[in-house]
């Protein structure tokens, strides 16, 4: 057997280490290179049609769970560098930190309650600080009314 096959996408003479393994070929190899599988399939994966019906699998229940899942094996897998990050987050912004932790604990003891979103309803929300100097002073906000309001208006006051 040669060292180097040809490939059908870009016309040119590669070595074997160039495409990827595919059983139903007769040689065990894909007719296209990496670079040009890569290429296909990222032109594929823009497809407005199948950005679409992601956007919309990513809504139902089966989406949610896949990405649920997704996100756990990701930071199992990636654990050390997830906490490195965590860390290094929490000592940039101490005092947002405090604040998120003291939150957190006031809904656990139960002297603060988790309400909907105060624009939208939206029963899933986050606690957000207009003033960190007051960390049990909160407004919930589901997520997306919690970014478009950071992005309007910046940091809550106090932040660092």
């Amino acid at each position: 057997m040669s060292d180097s096959k040809f490939c059908h996408k870009c016309q040119s003479e590669k070595s074997i280490n160039d495409f990827c393994k595919r059983t139903a070929s007769s040689d065990g190899l894909s007719s296209s290179c990496r670079d040009c599988q890569r290429a296909y399939d990222k032109k594929r994966a823009n497809d407005p049609k199948r950005v679409a019906a992601r956007a919309e699998y990513a809504k139902t229940s089966a989406g949610i769970e896949a990405s649920k899942r997704a996100k756990k094996l990701y930071a199992e897998r990636n654990r050390d560098l997830t906490n490195a990050r965590c860390k290094a987050y929490r000592i940039e912004n101490k005092k947002k930190s405090r604040c998120h932790d003291l939150v957190a604990y006031a809904v656990r003891i139960g002297s603060l309650v988790r309400k909907p979103c105060e624009i939208c309803g939206e029963g899933r929300s986050v606690a957000h600080h207009d003033d960190y100097d007051k960390p049990l002073d909160v407004r919930w906000l589901c997520d997306s009314h919690h970014r478009y309001w950071h992005s309007e208006n910046g940091e809550g006051a106090n932040a660092s």
